[in-house]
């Protein structure tokens, strides 16, 4: 353990949190759209990238593959070679799941990809079958050797029919970033729908691909002969913008969210407004307000537009504190409920059955130590700890530094009585 893994979040509870907020550029767009970029040779330019590790080590990662990267506050530059290197090396890779957006680049760029199976958060195993078969549909050849998955098309890549057995976001980008090279027309049925992968999909429209139906299950893409670097602008991150609209809901709290996309988030906010939150559009944003403790709500996560599942830990907290009792569905990553055992520890009364979580909602939480045990995770616990009485102290906090920018001083801005140590 390094010593930036001693990191905790403090947290005296008790605090309606309020004032304003700014969201940041998605992360699970920015780093594809760094991957993506491998498409063209030349300058490509993104922008409103957020503050986090992981952009740096797709950053090192676009080095090594012979780009030149600098970050100049959120705006990420890349220049890309005319032969881009292949191999995408463990010691990178282990850190970062999204690593793996540079397979279908790579393929189509170069004729050859060697990608490492990729590590990142404890959430459940995620098989990268669906990226493998998608890449064999269009002419590749794929299979995994020494801990790495390595593909090749020497021949180039030839457009497919591709049904995908569930919509998988990662899956879905790689083909998509694959054909968009491809000689003749793919078509992904049961694509997955994500606003991220639709950003994604504009982001190589404007470097010149041809695709129609992002968004949509069906998605068709005619195959062009080259790409041009292009300068995109990250879409807003619907996981923050849920972190703090159900922040404000269990603290009974008033959040002004600048920056957040209501329509990205339709059904949360519907959740939370049938919790008893108050929720209005403003003009760059939402405004979300709760005046009472928030009423039980069940959830079943799902693809979009479903529940997403990064704020299943948020929904499970608000749960835990609410009148009346909810069950909660996990129904997309098998190991979700790791942060369940946290949550008892503060005094949440949960029982798990499966992929089902049925909570009985407590007027008010206990504080206590505990441990984030991935990004999500770590959020819905200092939620929680908001709302706890005493002290909680949440360990293993560069979790959160993953995902939420600035977390500890825009929960201070709000009121919460919040330190970093």
């Amino acid at each position: 353990m390094g010593m930036a893994t001693e990191d905790r979040f403090r947290v005296i509870g008790g605090t309606h949190l309020r004032g304003e907020v700014r969201i940041s550029g998605a992360k699970n767009s920015a780093l594809k759209l760094m991957a993506a970029a491998l498409l063209a040779p030349g300058l490509s330019t993104i922008r409103n990238v957020p503050d986090i590790a992981d952009v740096d080590i797709m950053g090192d990662l676009l080095t090594r593959l012979g780009c030149t990267v600098t970050n100049n506050h959120g705006v990420v530059t890349i220049d890309v070679p005319q032969r881009p290197g292949h191999r995408a090396d463990y010691d990178l890779v282990r850190k970062m799941r999204a690593s793996i957006n540079v397979l279908g680049p790579l393929v189509a760029r170069t004729g050859k990809a060697e990608v490492a199976l990729p590590g990142g958060d404890a959430i459940g195993s995620r098989g990268l079958d669906f990226h493998i078969k998608g890449l064999e549909s269009l002419g590749a050849t794929a299979h995994i050797e020494h801990g790495y998955v390595v593909a090749e098309s020497p021949q180039g890549l030839k457009g497919a029919a591709i049904d995908l057995d569930f919509p998988s976001v990662g899956a879905t980008e790689n083909i998509m970033t694959a054909a968009v090279l491809a000689q003749g027309v793919t078509t992904i049925d049961n694509a997955a729908r994500e606003p991220d992968l639709v950003d994604l999909g504009e982001f190589l429209i404007s470097m010149g691909a041809d695709i129609k139906g992002l968004g949509t299950p069906l998605i068709t893409i005619t195959g062009v002969s080259a790409l041009h670097p292009t300068d995109h602008t990250t879409i807003p991150d619907r996981i923050i913008t849920g972190t703090w609209a159900f922040a404000a809901a269990m603290t009974q709290g008033d959040i002004t969210i600048h920056g957040a996309r209501a329509q990205d988030l339709e059904l949360p906010l519907e959740k939370l407004a049938s919790a008893g939150a108050i929720i209005t559009t403003t003009e760059d944003g939402i405004r979300v307000r709760m005046d009472s403790r928030p009423q039980s709500i069940d959830v079943a996560t799902l693809p979009y537009p479903g529940f997403p599942t990064d704020l299943l830990p948020m929904v499970i907290a608000l749960n835990a504190i609410a009148d009346g009792s909810a069950i909660v569905t996990e129904n997309v990553f098998e190991s979700r409920f790791m942060f369940v055992n946290e949550l008892i520890r503060l005094g949440a009364q949960i029982s798990i059955d499966g992929h089902h979580a049925s909570i009985t909602g407590v007027k008010e939480l206990s504080g206590a130590p505990v441990e984030a045990t991935d990004i999500r995770a770590g959020a819905g616990l200092v939620l929680a700890a908001l709302v706890s009485e005493g002290e909680t102290t949440i360990d293993q906090a560069f979790h959160l530094d993953r995902g939420y920018p600035n977390f500890a001083a825009q929960l201070q801005s709000l009121g919460a009585k919040v330190t970093r140590e």
